[in-house]
């Protein structure tokens, strides 16, 4: 008998359900299923995705729906627990009118309901239940509630209620979930025996018809033990937990025969499965776009005339003067415009954007292909004009194809929330919403979690995890394959032990956590896609609700993703916060505010011969787009010296056109020949040395030597890139016939053609790469005129991430710039310039100091200058905003340094009655403070004599300076006064052959290149932190980070390099470590060649302390001295130098004769010395010069 499924959960049944939409389907048609419906709890989240996989199976009619959870009494209570539990209710949309009721009810379930889960109520329900379907859902529905809690007239009530709403369209749900599967849950089924007892009496009292239904939570029989693991996971209990949650294990998508069987005395359920089924029509929810309606002033008829008015004006405002050629292009965009209905677009665009720049909010130049458009340009929607650098309109809109606009625009970080504001206001905040993402289990986190609820020991959990490679080189496709435990299975031998293991707890961990992977974990909010609609949203998708992070208020989130908005109509946006754009905003202020000088940036000269000089040098480090390694180098050899080779490198600069770079620098230098295969094609390539690097300079070509229209033109640009076989060969087609006609030969055409095909996958949009190359070089022309201003300002933006602080630390050192710690008689709130030309670091980077306390103390340093010792500190700031944990953390932070000659160690030492100085200090603050307002309250004033007594500072203590050091980059984040190591830069200079971060970058080259593989290098680091754990087996390994000067990295030892080296791994030790770099797991096809990619990492090879290295390695050192020094001075000098530093390195005296062109060489048999720094210092400054040949084997 046929049957069809009404009670379905799919995987955003978050974190219950486990069925994947598209299996789903698979299976229904297999079984020849006619329809299927989609009931997740509570939500519509994967409405779209249902709805296009049954596109794909035409077997199959789709049944739009919703399992809902209504509240006991009203949606606005939320009182507790008594509101905490709700009731479960069915419905399904018969149609397009069925669905939009639909969205209403899940919106308002959300937005108005949500307490613990989105509710409606009745009330609701009475208000948009047309075109719905409603069955009376499982257990938890109202009914069933009554029925187990015996009351059955309260069941008999809800029945004739939802009769009278519903009518026909209005079924009591039956389920039978009977199992003998082990762990499962037996009790289920008596219930729902008990429950459908009465349900079949209520059925015929009130002739409302019965409906069968399985409650589905997965696709197969085979799927029940990883969704019983996913209950686990939901319900954070242990697999092994005799009494956590468990299902019944028949929540799979049964077969007709199955359910035929089943209810098989109750044929009329399954009849009913059909008779809804074909109360449902087919419908599509795709839309064409809605766009949102501008309001425009009276005097003009139509958002066309509007945006055409203010084109106009804003041209005459960009371009001298207007000429035909201007004209024509801002014409034809306008009608391209207006033949799309999208005028109000840009009328949209560009209001929020001058609202942006008037609130004082920094906008990008433009971003993407909307760069080409004049219009955008002239409505100072971008800031680069399409037509100086040949920017194509079609790029963005193709005037033969109608799709959405795309104009993706950057404001600065702390502008863009303001910019949402505006416009939620402007257009109502149910016209605005932002755009849900979805988390999925990845490879990791699904091995983790699966381990975490079976017991899988932790180390053996982590061992897994970090199996899982981070990215799979390309095969020979050129693609890389994707990330999944499927591919590390194949391609990663020690996961496939893990899928074959003996132990059954790995096996079983591994292969949950592969049937579970992909699966929907939970949802979030798109960093930067805006929704803004024509009316109430709630008309068009269905909407949810998420917290805001800033303001932690709710939010309107769409239900659907972002891929399936633009489908469903609904114009989406991006405002992206752009990082660079604050550093530049901000480095403009520090230009203001330490030399008085307003830069204009957008008004910089061009061709500023400074700035290609610092591009030229490769010193564009901090820059936007131009920092990397890779680049840097190419910039050196470049040497660009106009705009338009930095918006090539720009575009260049990317896997795959990267090997096209040596071919481009060559030609710039006149290395190489530039050749044209036709001479029409010089006035298109000419900028880029003949060759194609640009989409844009595609599309050209084939207008001038095909004749293409423009809407063909981006065809090609769509065809070549998305590699689109059927329309690359129809094209193809109409490039040769058209070439031909033009009079080129067919095998200048075909070659034309064939290096297309090879580059032009990869070529850039040039719109974007203009535009990123703009503020690149905006970056650039800072740092190369108002260097410190602009290194403040990146690495105010920057105080988040450290790795990006010691880098722009270690340029700020290179370019002679001092940066230093935060003092309480200079800093402000971030970085800034001091009157030398320094950089001060800001206080609110401090660890434990808020902003008002920094406020309060830039206020008083205002009002009464500067501080000018600690105690004067003390009286001055309010201590009720500056609490004693602030005085502690500026201590720490070396904030007070500046109060000389009192040292960080004094205010931790003693004074009277033990106390440390500090609190000493603080009391005597608020003693001070109080002392001054009981004064102030006095009718005879304050006097002098009244104050109290400063307190002594105390001798300083001998303090652990590692200690002290340690609490400073707690604070700072960084060492600033110093650094541990600093006590080795001998050792670290002499005895290294590598940094860490140099190391590092070999192991991450080695990937690509085979003779980096096995290389040996010596670091020299501190170890920051070290942790012991052990294997499943038993065997001890420890995880250790070794951190230098300039970067940090984790090692891990097992077996004898446990043994062996585990000693030296306590936190604080300074060690002196060979490393190689050696494979981390084979990605191996076709035999082991070398030339394979293949992952690498750092391995110890050795290591000891680095305190003893010197005595160790320096056996002897020589002491290279002109005879002209000898006197009887000299050698008392020395004698006594030797005998205050005994040791065991020998000393070798070479006496240079330059008059007589020789030298001879003594060995000092009496002495043997101690190279310590005192001794090389006393050498340095008697003029002495030294040299030592370490030895390094270790």
């Amino acid at each position: 008998m046929p049957f069809v499924h009404l009670h379905v959960h799919t995987q955003y049944s978050i974190l219950d359900g486990a069925a994947s939409i598209k299996k789903l389907f698979s299976r229904a048609a297999q079984d020849n299923q006619i329809a299927l419906a989609i009931t997740d709890h509570g939500n519509m989240f994967g409405v779209k995705e249902f709805l296009e996989a049954a596109e794909k199976t035409p077997s199959v009619k789709p049944i739009v729906g919703s399992e809902f959870y209504v509240a006991k009494e009203s949606r606005f209570d939320k009182r507790g627990r008594e509101d905490q539990s709700s009731y479960h209710l069915v419905l399904l949309a018969k149609n397009i009118q069925g669905y939009k009721n639909l969205i209403k009810l899940s919106s308002y379930a959300f937005i108005e309901g949500n307490y613990y889960k989105p509710r409606i109520d009745r009330e609701l329900l009475e208000k948009y239940h047309d075109n719905l379907i409603c069955t009376s859902a499982c257990l938890a529905g109202e009914v069933s509630r009554s029925i187990m809690a015996d009351n059955i007239a309260e069941a008999e009530r809800t029945v004739q209620w939802y009769k009278n709403l519903f009518g026909d369209d209005y079924y009591l749900e039956l389920q039978r979930h009977q199992t003998d599967v082990e762990g499962a849950d037996k009790s289920t089924f008596e219930l729902q025996e008990r429950v459908n007892k009465v349900i079949l009496q209520l059925a015929r009292k009130f002739n409302v018809k019965v409906v069968a239904t399985n409650d589905v939570h997965f696709v197969a029989q085979e799927d029940r033990e990883a969704h019983d693991r996913l209950i686990c996971l939901t319900t954070n209990s242990d697999f092994s937990d005799p009494d956590r949650l468990r299902y019944t294990k028949q929540e799979y998508l049964k077969s007709q025969a199955e359910m035929e069987e089943i209810f098989a005395d109750v044929p009329q359920a399954l009849e009913s499965t059909v008779e809804i089924a074909n109360k449902v029509e087919v419908y599509s929810i795709d839309s064409d776009p809605i766009m949102p309606h501008f309001p425009i002033p009276e005097e003009f008829a139509c958002s066309d005339d509007y945006l055409r008015h203010l084109t106009y004006v804003g041209a005459n405002e960009r371009y001298a003067a207007l000429d035909d050629n201007i004209t024509e292009r801002i014409d034809f965009e306008l009608e391209t415009v207006k033949k799309m209905g999208f005028p109000d677009y840009f009328l949209i665009v560009q209001d929020f954007i001058a609202a942006a720049r008037d609130m004082g909010v920094w906008v990008g130049p433009g971003r993407g292909s909307a760069a080409g458009s004049v219009v955008a340009y002239c409505l100072k929607i971008t800031d680069i004009d399409p037509l100086k650098y040949d920017l194509l309109f079609e790029r963005f809109l193709n005037p033969d194809r109608i799709s959405m606009p795309d104009i993706d625009i950057d404001f600065d970080d702390d502008g863009r929330s303001k910019v949402l504001k505006y416009v939620e206001d402007k257009y109502g905040k149910d016209h605005v919403s932002h755009v849900i993402t979805f988390g999925t289990m990845a490879a990791k986190s699904a091995i983790r979690d699966i381990a975490r609820i079976q017991n899988l020991p932790l180390p053996e959990s982590d061992r897994l995890a970090k199996l899982i490679p981070a990215k799979f080189p390309a095969d020979n496709s050129g693609k890389a394959p994707d990330v999944n435990l499927e591919n590390c299975r194949k391609l990663v031998p020690e996961i496939k032990d893990a899928f074959e293991s003996h132990d059954p707890l790995v096996r079983d961990t591994m292969e949950f956590a592969s049937k579970l992977e992909g699966n929907v974990r939970n949802t979030g909010v798109h960093a930067c896609a805006i929704i803004i609609g024509r009316d109430d949203l709630r008309e068009f998708i269905p909407i949810g609700i998420a917290k805001d992070k800033e303001t932690g208020e709710d939010i309107w989130v769409s239900q659907y993703e972002g891929s399936q908005i633009e489908k469903v109509g609904m114009l989406k946006m991006d405002f992206l916060g752009l990082k660079t754009l604050s550093i530049l905003k901000e480095a403009v202020e520090n230009i203001k505010k330490s030399r008085g000088i307003a830069v204009d940036i957008n008004n910089i000269p061009i061709d500023d011969n400074e700035t290609f000089e610092l591009f030229s040098r490769g010193e564009s480090i901090a820059t936007f787009q131009f920092e990397s390694d890779g680049m840097r180098k190419w910039l050196r050899e470049l040497k660009p010296t106009r705009f338009e080779d930095l918006i090539a490198m720009n575009a260049l600069y990317r896997p795959g056109p990267m090997d096209y770079i040596p071919d481009f620098v060559d030609r710039k230098k006149g290395l190489r020949q530039i050749e044209y295969d036709l001479p029409q094609m010089k006035e298109i390539l000419e900028e880029t040395y003949g060759i194609t690097v640009y989409q844009e300079q595609v599309m050209l070509l084939s207008q001038k030597i095909a004749g293409f229209s423009k809407g063909e033109a981006d065809g090609l640009r769509k065809a070549m890139g998305k590699k689109i076989k059927s329309m690359m060969d129809s094209l193809k087609e109409k490039f040769i016939k058209g070439g031909t006609g033009n009079g080129h030969t067919i095998e200048i055409l075909e070659k034309i053609w064939k290096d297309w095909e090879a580059f032009a996958q990869y070529a850039f949009n040039k719109s974007h790469s203009t535009c990123y190359a703009w503020i690149g070089y905006q970056t650039a022309y800072l740092k190369a005129h108002y260097p410190a201003e602009f290194m403040a300002a990146t690495l105010s933006r920057n105080l988040d991430n450290m790795d990006e602080i010691t880098k722009y630390m270690d340029e700020c050192k290179r370019m002679g710039i001092s940066v230093l710690g935060p003092d309480v008689n200079e800093s402000d709130y971030k970085f800034t310039v001091n009157k030398k030309g320094n950089i001060r670091f800001g206080m609110a980077g401090i660890k434990g100091v808020g902003l008002g306390a920094v406020e309060n103390i830039i206020a008083a340093r205002e009002n009464g200058g500067q501080f000018e010792s600690i105690f004067d500190f003390i009286e001055r700031i309010s201590l009720t905003v500056v609490g004693k944990k602030t005085v502690e953390s500026l201590i720490y932070s070396g904030a007070f340094d500046c109060f000389e000659p009192v040292k960080r160690e004094q205010y931790l030492a003693p004074g009277s009655k033990d106390e440390p100085f500090v609190e000493i200090l603080y009391k005597y603050g608020q003693r001070f403070q109080n002392d001054t307002i009981a004064m102030g309250n006095s009718l005879f004033g304050s006097h002098e004599s009244i104050k109290p007594v400063r307190p002594d500072i105390p001798v300083a203590m001998e303090v652990d300076k590692m200690e002290l050091l340690k609490r400073e980059k707690e604070l700072v984040g960084m060492f600033l006064s110093a650094h541990p190591l600093d006590q080795f830069r001998f050792e670290v200079e002499r005895f290294t052959t590598n940094s860490i971060s140099e190391a590092s970058e070999y192991a991450t080259q080695a990937m690509q290149n085979p003779s980096l593989r096995g290389k040996e290098m010596i670091i020299a680091g501190m170890v920051t932190n070290s942790k012991s754990s052990m294997t499943k087996t038993g065997r001890p390994f420890v995880n250790f980070s070794v951190e230098d000067f300039n970067g940090s990295m984790q090692f891990a030892l097992f077996g004898k390099d446990y043994e062996n080296f585990m000693k030296y791994t306590h936190p604080g030790t300074p060690l002196l470590i060979k490393v190689a770099v050696l494979q981390k797991y084979g990605y191996q096809q076709n035999g082991d060649d070398p030339a394979k990619q293949v992952d690498c990492e750092l391995k110890v090879r050795s290591m000891r302390l680095l305190a003893n290295t010197r005595e160790d390695f320096i056996k002897s050192i020589t002491l290279n001295i002109p005879v002209s020094m000898i006197n009887r001075h000299l050698r008392k000098d020395l004698a006594t130098w030797f005998k205050e530093n005994k040791g065991t390195t020998r000393v070798l005296i070479k006496v240079l004769d330059y008059e007589n062109q020789m030298s001879v060489e003594f060995v000092s048999i009496k002495y043997s010395i101690a190279l310590t720094d005192s001794l090389l210092s006393q050498f340095e400054s008697a003029g002495i010069e030294w040299s030592i040949t370490p030895s390094l084997s270790f």
